[in-house]
C-alpha cells in the first residue's frame, strides 16, 4: 500500500467515523425531543389536577364560610328580635340626652 492509499483509507473511515457521529446526534436529539414532550404531558397533566384539586378545596371551604356566616347570622338575627326594647325608658334616655346637649 503507498502513502496514497494509505491517506484515502484513511479519509474514508474518517467520513465513515462522522456519519457515525451524526447519526448518533440526530438520535440523541430525536430522544431529548421525545423525553421533553413526555415529560411536558406529564407536567400538563399534574398541573391540571392540581389546580382541579385546588379549585375543588377553595370552593368547599367558601361554602363551608358561606354556611357559618348564615347560622352567625340568624343566630344574632334570633337573638336581637328576642331582646325586649323597653319604649319608655328608651324615650326617656333620648329626652335626657338631648336635653343635656342644649
Amino acid at each position: 500500500m503507498d502513502n496514497d492509499e494509505v491517506l484515502g483509507h484513511l479519509l474514508k473511515i474518517e467520513s465513515e467515523a462522522a456519519a457515525l457521529v451524526n447519526d448518533a446526534q440526530a438520535e440523541a436529539d430525536r430522544r431529548v425531543l421525545e423525553a421533553e414532550k413526555q415529560n411536558h404531558a406529564v407536567y400538563e397533566e399534574r398541573y391540571r389536577a392540581e389546580g382541579e384539586r385546588l379549585e375543588n378545596e377553595f370552593q368547599a371551604s367558601k361554602e363551608k364560610i358561606r354556611q357559618q356566616y348564615q347560622t352567625e347570622l340568624e343566630s344574632y338575627d334570633k337573638k336581637i328580635a328576642s331582646l325586649h326594647v323597653d319604649v319608655n325608658r328608651f324615650s326617656a334616655l333620648l329626652d335626657r340626652l338631648v336635653t343635656e346637649e342644649s
